[in-house]
């Protein structure tokens, strides 16, 4: 199961793919409305337990997490940062390591445009996973961007190391090439 997370601390996104073979099927999706709560320290604690829980619910192998991107205030980017550092440690809590994909990496592996509108981000996800997510909770969709990110980028034979969001875990040093495909799937080569 990879688990994607929308950081945020007023709405937190989450989506769940489980990865059968080579294709990905959705499993779930939501949002962590933390708008009400003026405690930023007590946002933190809720965005650690939410996230906590919902790897212990999915029993997710992988979380994809969106990193922050470049904003001219500050105090925005240090929010996030504190946002998706709980997120971080809840799935490093529970054993599950973290990768980071920027949001128009996401959108450029979803749509093929790193500009692409959050609402063709969600179209396309609906045709490609089979299901009615609608615009409701875009956070959600973002989210299941990211997961679907990390499945193309994980098994991709194209996908080299060196294009793959940072991670949690050392890299191989066999790079990530045809070589790199042919040594992790022998019996897929003839």
């Amino acid at each position: 199961m990879i688990i994607g997370i929308d950081p945020g601390t007023n709405l937190l996104g989450f989506g769940v793919v489980h990865v059968v073979g080579r294709k990905a099927e959705f499993v779930d999706m939501g949002v962590l409305d933390l708008r009400k709560d003026k405690d930023p320290y007590e946002k933190l604690r809720q965005i650690f337990d939410t996230v906590g829980q919902v790897c212990k619910t999915y029993h997710g192998t992988e979380m994809a997490l969106e990193s922050p991107f470049y904003a001219k205030n500050a105090q925005v980017i240090l929010k996030l940062g504190r946002a998706q550092g709980a997120a971080m440690i809840a799935a490093l809590e529970a054993g599950i390591p973290v990768h980071e994909y920027a949001p128009r990496r996401a959108k450029m592996a979803i749509v093929g445009n790193g500009a692409a509108s959050k609402e063709q981000v969600c179209a396309v996800l609906e045709t490609t996973l089979g299901v009615k997510l609608g615009t409701k909770h875009l956070d959600a969709t973002d989210a299941l961007a990211i997961a679907m990110c990390h499945f193309y980028e994980t098994t991709s034979p194209l996908s080299g190391a060196s294009a793959k969001g940072s991670s949690s875990k050392s890299k191989s040093s066999k790079g990530g090439s045809w070589e790199k495909f042919i040594a992790d799937n022998p019996d897929r080569v003839k």
